[in-house]
């Protein structure tokens, strides 16, 4: 065999190269992911440790200073989906490539149908969907639901690389979104569609495209079962934003979260709630968190605020206490939105530090809206709710509690504590138990009560009930 039909093995996950089968991939450890290729020819003149380096030739720019390089063609565009803008850093940016990913059926497509008709209605330009996963007239029906029907937005359903970019030549975009990249073969590149080496090929080309173009792109990225971005990491090293759609398809909330971004915080998080006619923003979803069926307060219950990137949102937690078990039985513990670990810890600290007798009951707890809280700043108000539930004793519904419950029965201090006070005051919360040395600043409208302990916090919303009772 000649030494330009040498075979090597390429990874199917994260696409390294070895010269010759392993069952598990020596650099991401996926199992069986080893596919056979053919391996790159040695350059002429190497001697086979590097390669021989490139001549040097005349750019086509020279470089420039500095001072005198032009910021104007990146200015953000804003679609007027203001949490999308939020997220996105102020919106979508002339030759910026985003990458979107999330779960089968969460509404990627019909938000960025909305984004695509915006664009177009704003009078930036032509704006440009080539679906490899859709024909045109399903997409058309999905615009005929949500209203995008602007006179600027174009369709395509193509799966081959060079006819998406004749489209391209054709109609002059702005905003171009492919749907999805994995679905997009590049007939010039080996490897089946959706590989590391054909996903690779596509983004690039199209990368290089809206670079040339000065061209707005987002594309549609498949998620493995583990919730990550399908295909090879360079993927989302070549694309200058990376966000994430997510939501239980149960429920009406859909969060667009950032994780990376290149024009602006990467941090951001945006809220939506999807209706019968599309996808709308929600500026202030503090409503789908808190349950207002009620008209007296509930035990069981207990408010928090929970940070979403760098919005405060406020969050009802709920708990029921059930019957104990008998002995030697395992009580069940079951959670919805709460992280399992961070329950069974509570529990654990609230029987041992609190004098409470808890881990041989059934216990179950829950978020109101959908959201899912991970953070350590709610096991406070998951403790002052499960209080709530054995003592059948409700806490006030105009109180939150903000902080860590550590293993010693100490309230710990969470960042952002002023900031979230600030935005339980703006509802109109009249008392916040927080961890002591935690506010920074003071707040008018609402009493902070700082305390240190889990026996503090239990005294405080007590009292806290009963003058408000």
């Amino acid at each position: 065999m000649s030494k330009s039909q040498r075979i090597a093995y390429a990874c199917g996950a994260c696409g390294v190269r070895v010269p010759k089968w392993v069952g598990q991939c020596p650099d991401c450890g996926e199992w069986g992911s080893m596919e056979e290729t053919a391996a790159p020819p040695r350059q002429s003149g190497s001697s086979g440790i590097g390669t021989a380096l490139p001549a040097a030739r005349r750019p086509a720019k020279p470089a420039m200073r500095i001072g005198t390089v032009s910021a104007a063609q990146a200015a953000s565009l804003p679609t007027g989906i203001g949490e999308f803008d939020r997220v996105m850093g102020g919106g979508l940016v002339p030759g910026g490539v985003t990458l979107i990913s999330g779960e089968p059926g969460v509404g990627k497509s019909t938000l960025l149908l909305e984004v695509a008709h915006r664009f177009g209605e704003a009078g930036y330009g032509k704006a440009l969907v080539a679906t490899g996963e859709e024909s045109a007239a399903q997409v058309r029906r999905r615009a005929d639901r949500t209203g995008c029907l602007s006179e600027e937005l174009y369709l395509a359903a193509e799966t081959d690389l060079g006819a998406v970019l004749g489209h391209v030549e054709d109609v002059k975009p702005g905003l171009l979104i492919l749907d999805s990249v994995q679905t997009v073969i590049a007939p010039d590149t080996d490897g089946v569609p959706g590989g590391v080496t054909q996903v690779k090929a596509v983004a690039s080309a199209i990368t290089a495209e809206a670079k040339s173009r000065n061209m707005a792109v987002i594309l549609v990225g498949h998620v493995t079962k583990d919730g990550g971005i399908a295909g090879p990491r360079a993927l989302e090293h070549l694309v200058d934003t990376v966000v994430h759609f997510e939501g239980d398809r149960h429920s009406m909330l859909r969060l667009l979260r950032g994780v990376k971004n290149r024009f602006g915080p990467a941090d951001e998080v945006g809220c939506f709630e999807m209706a019968e006619d599309g996808i709308i923003s929600l500026a202030d979803p503090s409503g789908l968190f808190l349950d207002d069926a009620p008209t007296e307060p509930t035990p069981g219950t207990c408010v928090t605020v929970t940070m979403e990137g760098r919005r405060a949102v406020p969050v009802e937690v709920q708990a029921l206490l059930g019957k104990s078990v008998k002995d030697g039985a395992i009580p069940r513990h079951t959670v919805s939105g709460l992280d399992q670990a961070r329950l069974n810890m509570v529990l654990a600290v609230l029987t041992r530090r609190g004098g409470m007798r808890l881990l041989d009951r059934e216990v179950y707890a829950t978020t109101i809206g959908g959201i899912r809280v991970r953070e350590p700043a709610s096991d406070l108000a998951l403790a002052l709710a499960l209080v709530s539930a054995d003592q059948e004793i409700a806490v006030s519904a105009d109180l939150v509690a903000i902080g860590e419950v550590s293993l010693t029965g100490q309230v710990r201090r969470t960042v952002n504590a002023d900031r979230r006070i600030s935005e339980a005051a703006r509802l109109g919360f009249k008392t916040a138990i927080v961890p002591k040395g935690s506010v920074a600043e003071r707040h008018r409208g609402i009493e902070v009560v700082e305390v240190e302990t889990i026996i503090d916090a239990k005294q405080a919303a007590a009292r806290t009930w009963a003058r408000r009772g």
